[in-house]
C-alpha cells in the first residue's frame, strides 16, 4: 500500500491487524456493542466495524446500544446515514461468535453488559487498566476512536465509501469539537483519508442540528443552578430524559469568563449521571472524577473531558418528596466535587 498521511502518522506497534483479521474472518457473526447513549464517534466507529466484518465476509452483523439516542444530532446522524441499531436488551450475547467494544472497554461501565463479561474485541481510546479481550487496541494519544477504525480500514484495504466516510469525519469533528479539542496528528491525518469521500454538506448539515426544548431548557437551568468556586462550576440541572443534555451544557459552561472546569450532573430514571470538562491542563478530570465517585458507581474519561454514572441510591434510602430527595443529591454530589476539586476551588 502507498504512503498516505494516515500511515504516515501512525506507529502501529500497538495494533496487530493480521490477528484483528483473522479473528473476524473465521467467524460467522458479529455483535458490536456501542456505550449506553452513544454518541458520533461510537456510532460511526461502530459502523465502520460493522462495515469491516461484511468485507471480510462475516455472515451476519449487528450493531447494539444501550441507553438511548437523544442527542438531537446523534438521532440526525442515525436516520441520515441510515445506521440499523438493535436495543443491547435484544441481543442475546452467545448468538454471537464475536462480541466486540467500540469506545468503551470494560462490560459494566458505560454499558448495560452484565460486569465480568469478557468481549472478543476492544478498540478504544479511553484510559483503563481493567480491558480483558482477546484483541485489545487502547490508544489513549489518539483524540478519536473513528480515527482507529479509519487506520483499520485503510490497513485491511477496506473500501472506505461516502456513508462510512462521513459517519467516520463527522465522529472526528464532533469528539474534538471541530479539531479545538484534544485533536492530534493523528486526527488531522485521519480527515486528510476521509475528506475526499464524505459528504461535507451532510456533516455541516449535522453539525446545525437543532436544539430540542428540553435541551434548551436543560443548559437554561443549568446556567441558573451553577455553583462556582475559584475556576470551577458545578451544576445540578434535576431530572432530564436527554441525558445528552450535560456534555452539552459542561461545553457551553466552560466559555464562562474565569471558568476552567465544568461539572454538570443530573438523574436520568434511576441514574445519576455527570459530564466534566476542563481546559485546565494541570488537571486530569477523568482521574479526578474517578477519584470522586469511583467508590459508589461508574466515572473517568480524557484529561479534558470525563463522565460517570452513579446509583440514585448514593444516599441510601430516601423516603421524601420528589424535591427534597433532588436537593440531598445535589448537595452530596456537589460536596464530593468541590472536595476533590479542592486544590483548584480557592
Amino acid at each position: 500500500m502507498s504512503q498516505t498521511p494516515l500511515s504516515l502518522a501512525f506507529d502501529d506497534r500497538e495494533a496487530e491487524y493480521e490477528t484483528f483479521e483473522a479473528l473476524l474472518s473465521e467467524s460467522d457473526s458479529l455483535l458490536v456493542v456501542c456505550h449506553d447513549y452513544p454518541d458520533p464517534d461510537c456510532l460511526s466507529s461502530a459502523l465502520a466495524l460493522s462495515n469491516i466484518g461484511d468485507a471480510l465476509d462475516v455472515s451476519a452483523t449487528e450493531i447494539g446500544y444501550g441507553g438511548g439516542i437523544s442527542h438531537q444530532q446523534n438521532r440526525a446522524m442515525v436516520n441520515a446515514l441510515d445506521i440499523d441499531l438493535a436495543p443491547i436488551e435484544s441481543c442475546s450475547l452467545d448468538e454471537y461468535e464475536i462480541v466486540a467494544f467500540v469506545d468503551h472497554g470494560v462490560s459494566g461501565r458505560n454499558n448495560t453488559l452484565p460486569n465480568g463479561f469478557t468481549p472478543d474485541i476492544v478498540i478504544d481510546h479511553h484510559p483503563s487498566d481493567k480491558v480483558d479481550a482477546e484483541y485489545a487496541d487502547v490508544r489513549t494519544r489518539v483524540g478519536s476512536t473513528a480515527t482507529l477504525l479509519t487506520r483499520y480500514a485503510e490497513v485491511l484495504d477496506v473500501g472506505i465509501d461516502e456513508r462510512i466516510a462521513t459517519a467516520l469525519l463527522f465522529g472526528i469533528h464532533r469528539e474534538t469539537l471541530d479539531f479545538t479539542r484534544g485533536a492530534t496528528t493523528y486526527e488531522h491525518a485521519a480527515a486528510c483519508t476521509l475528506r475526499p469521500a464524505a459528504n461535507r454538506s451532510l456533516i455541516n448539515t449535522l453539525s446545525n442540528s437543532v436544539f430540542t426544548p428540553e435541551t434548551l431548557d436543560g443548559i437554561g437551568n443549568a446556567i441558573l443552578n451553577r455553583k462556582v468556586r475559584g475556576s470551577c462550576l458545578v451544576s445540578f440541572i434535576g431530572q432530564i430524559t436527554e441525558r445528552d443534555i450535560l456534555p452539552q451544557a459542561a461545553d457551553y459552561l466552560l466559555q464562562l469568563e474565569g471558568i476552567s472546569t465544568t461539572a454538570v450532573y443530573g438523574i436520568v430514571a434511576d441514574e445519576i449521571h455527570l459530564s466534566a470538562r476542563t481546559s485546565n491542563s494541570r488537571l486530569h478530570i477523568g482521574e479526578l472524577l474517578d477519584d470522586a465517585f469511583g467508590d459508589i458507581g461508574s466515572a473517568g474519561g480524557h484529561h479534558d473531558m470525563a463522565g460517570g454514572q452513579l446509583p440514585v441510591g448514593l444516599l441510601g434510602e430516601v423516603d421524601t418528596p420528589d424535591d427534597i430527595a433532588d436537593d440531598l443529591i445535589d448537595r452530596s454530589v456537589r460536596r464530593r466535587l468541590f472536595d476533590t476539586l479542592d486544590e483548584w476551588t480557592g
